[in-house]
């Protein structure tokens, strides 16, 4: 055997060794790479259905939870709550709903809600993306002997309804959005699914 020989084969040998080493390193490094591109569980949570209990929410209380990185308030109006929305249409720029990028199509009438007791809303202000105050009371004097209670943007002024309808004259464009939302059973609502989806 000559001396060109034994080069050869520890040649072939180190460039085989090498090739594997080398593959199983591409694959250890590409294996995390690839993963990285799936969601985290976090982000998955942030776009996930919220479930809440309205049975613990009382009359004229607001409550807010978190979906999909968005505060989403869930009014249980009062009878004269509801009573003052009905008669709120004349001092609002879209009292019927009419713009249908702000609510599922099964949302509709001056409530814009599945049940009248419960309005669903996102809390950012349809201007500037300011978080409303909520102000249930009548007629308070910072908000005007006209005031039936509602939404105020303290940012730039902007006023909605306890049905989320802005008001004619104020810098929001729009009405608040109404989110997907569904009653599961009498007490629980959930954020995020369409009742069809049940």
């Amino acid at each position: 055997m000559s001396n060109g020989d034994v080069s050869q084969g520890r040649r072939r040998f180190l460039i085989g060794a090498t090739s594997v080493v080398g593959g199983v390193g591409v694959v250890g490094a590409a294996v995390p790479f690839v993963q990285s591109w799936n969601p985290s569980a976090k982000a998955k949570a942030a776009g996930a259905p919220v479930t809440v209990n309205v049975d613990k929410i009382e009359p004229g209380q607001q409550i807010t939870v978190n979906w999909r990185g968005k505060p989403v308030w869930i009014v249980r109006r009062t009878p004269e709550m509801i009573e003052n929305v009905k008669a709120m249409a004349p001092r609002l720029r879209d009292p019927e709903s009419k713009e249908a990028s702000q609510q599922p199509e099964y949302i509709n009438g001056p409530l814009r809600s599945l049940k009248p007791e419960f309005a669903v809303l996102v809390g950012i202000c349809t201007h500037l993306g300011c978080v409303p105050t909520y102000r249930p009371e009548v007629a308070p004097a910072d908000l005007g002997e006209n005031w039936l209670g509602g939404f105020f943007c303290p940012c730039h002024g902007s006023k909605f309804d306890l049905a989320g309808r802005v008001f004619e004259g104020v810098p929001a464009p729009l009405n608040l959005e109404v989110p997907p939302y569904r009653f599961d059973d009498e007490s629980t609502l959930t954020v995020g699914l369409d009742p069809e989806a049940a």
